[in-house]
């Protein structure tokens, strides 16, 4: 697995995640950074974390606690020269790492657009289940046990 590191957005990498742009075929399943940044920063919900790979960043992805005290992945978004390298797969292990590591965490959810294979791959190869459930807006949840998600965590 490539080795990325997750810092938080700060006044020194914020614009960098803002800048971040997916190929245009992907444009339906993720919004803009700033968007999410904007989540971020006036909802009481979601904390922004930039995907850093030798210094630079390549992605951002969010994340929360649920009423369960599940931790949820949210807004993974890696940059479309970035992409194909592992940084979207690395980044979603070391957020399981950081999140498993929190007091009170249950286990670890997210959620997808039904028809967006690639994360639907991606989320079953690292240990998510889908559950059967889904989002307001039709997304698919799928969860990682907090057992899955120590194992994942101890690499």
């Amino acid at each position: 697995m490539v080795d990325v590191r997750l810092v938080p957005v700060s006044a020194d990498n914020w614009r960098d995640c803002v800048a971040l742009r997916v190929v245009v075929a992907q444009q339906r399943w993720v919004a803009d950074v700033s968007y999410y940044l904007c989540l971020c920063t006036y909802g009481d919900t979601w904390h922004p974390l930039a995907v850093e790979v030798d210094g630079r960043v390549v992605g951002f992805l969010m994340w929360g606690v649920d009423d369960d005290a599940s931790r949820w992945i949210g807004g993974l978004v890696v940059d479309a020269g970035a992409q194909r390298r592992g940084f979207g797969a690395a980044a979603v292990v070391a957020a399981v790492r950081v999140l498993v590591a929190q007091e009170g965490c249950t286990g670890i959810g997210l959620s997808f657009a039904p028809d967006n294979a690639v994360a639907r791959g991606l989320y079953a190869r690292l240990g998510f289940v889908e559950t059967g459930e889904t989002e307001g807006d039709g997304e698919v949840v799928a969860r990682m046990s907090l057992d899955t998600a120590r194992a994942v965590a101890a690499g």
